[in-house]
């Protein structure tokens, strides 16, 4: 067996009742299903008290960290490609019935961009959802979700999203799991110049999109898959998140002994060392996952500083390739960002580092969050967490995720104007 196909061993056989009870139910079926089974009703459960909480935003102590986040112009080369955003956003709305408009649509500040998740299982039916629409109206949205992606960027979503499609094909559960169980919503009116943004979620991926003027503010990002590879068909070979991988690999293989010892925070996955609740049974390792738009999540490991030069070029290498989703210019926007708090950087990892080991890490400070963790099966049958299920995802923590620190600046000045201007008046 290739090492690109080692899931196939974990497929579950022919009848068994963890796929058979799922058979026929398309999305809005298994929504209610979901509700009522042990597994994912407990998790639905657990996330219910977070949904629509005020929000606030991550941070290390419980205190939002003010003025992180400057609302202007972008630098130049840092730009956001808003003009074929807004052309391609207004393509799309011109293209809907006004029923349909109103569905997809909601106001920039709407407690509905938090309506994210990852799971298979819809939990929010925000907007409209994609497998249910034309296809005439999916490839509009998808030339939406391209004009403010990077091209690496687009290919990687499509990719996770063809995963999923893959994923329900050999598991047999193609209403489910397709290529376009997704859910997508634009909020606020497309504009070069006003706060406004799309968001696309679903199983693997989750992109809330937020741009004013010329900058741009691309997180709560989930980027994840079940197989990490698609092994047949013309997609064959296609493997995903090997430059966020192995660069963390190596760089805690190549750490110095007393660096590891206290970069790694657990030794095992699932350690008994961990305190109650450390491994969530949707999340697992994961802190900083759908619905924690809130959450404290306290700096642990080592400081990036601490490391050698060629261990903190692979940190660099791991940033990079997180950020690769976004455009050339904010990207280069979003690294500054990340390096001007490099100080303030830590880095943490649980799990052995081993080149076949799977594991978790986490790299945090002040503007960012960067998580990456291996998981057990959901549709794969592996009860240990195995390098071929893999979720990352991206924050921007105090305070700006869906670029709320941005928008409330927008908003602060554009009341400030008012009153002058009737100030003025009077």
């Amino acid at each position: 067996m290739s090492r690109g196909a080692e899931f196939r061993q974990y497929l579950y056989s022919q009848g068994d009742p963890r796929i058979e009870e799922l058979k026929g139910l398309d999305a809005y079926g298994y929504r209610e299903a979901a509700k009522k089974d042990a597994f994912t009703g407990g998790l639905i459960q657990g996330w219910e008290p977070l949904y629509f909480q005020p929000y606030q935003g991550i941070s290390s102590d419980g205190n939002i960290i003010a003025d992180l986040y400057e609302l202007g112009p972008a630098e130049p080369g840092e730009e956001a490609p808003a003009q074929a955003m807004v052309a391609a956003a207004n393509t799309l709305l011109g293209s809907l019935s006004e029923e349909t408009r109103a569905r997809v649509s909601y106001s920039v500040d709407s407690s509905h961009w938090q309506t994210w998740a990852n799971p298979e299982f819809m939990q929010h039916d925000t907007g409209l959802r994609l497998e249910f629409q034309p296809e005439h109206i999916r490839a509009l949205v998808l030339e939406l979700v391209k004009a403010s992606l990077s091209e690496s960027g687009y290919e990687l979503a499509r990719t996770l999203m063809r995963i999923n499609g893959f994923l329900g094909d050999i598991v047999g559960l193609p209403k489910l799991m397709n290529d376009y169980s997704y859910n997508f919503a634009l909020y606020g009116e497309p504009s070069t110049t006003q706060p406004w943004g799309w968001q696309l979620f679903g199983h693997h991926l989750a992109l809330n999109c937020f741009v004013i003027g010329t900058q741009m503010v691309i997180t709560p990002i989930f980027f994840g898959a079940e197989p990490n590879t698609i092994d047949e068909g013309p997609l064959a070979d296609i493997t995903v998140f090997e430059g966020r991988i192995e660069p963390a690999r190596k760089l805690m293989q190549g750490l110095a002994p007393e660096l590891q010892s206290r970069a790694q925070i657990y030794q095992q996955l699932v350690d008994p060392e961990m305190p109650k609740g450390r491994v969530h049974p949707g999340d697992e390792r994961h802190l900083a996952g759908a619905f924690q738009d809130n959450r404290v999540i306290p700096y642990e490991g080592i400081l990036v500083t601490e490391m050698d030069e060629a261990s903190r070029a692979l940190v660099q290498d791991i940033i990079t390739d997180f950020t690769g989703y976004l455009p050339t210019g904010p990207a280069a926007a979003r690294r500054r960002e990340i390096n001007t708090y490099l100080e303030e950087t830590w880095f943490s990892w649980i799990g052995g580092y081993g080149d076949d080991e799977p594991f978790y890490y986490r790299i945090q400070s002040p503007v960012v969050i960067l998580e990456l963790d291996h998981h057990c099966g959901v549709f794969l049958s592996n009860t240990e967490p195995e390098k071929f299920h893999i979720h990352s995802l991206m924050r921007t923590p105090n305070g700006n995720d869906y670029g709320r620190a941005l928008l409330r600046q927008a908003r602060t000045s554009g009341a400030s104007e008012k009153s002058n201007e009737m100030a003025t008046k009077a």
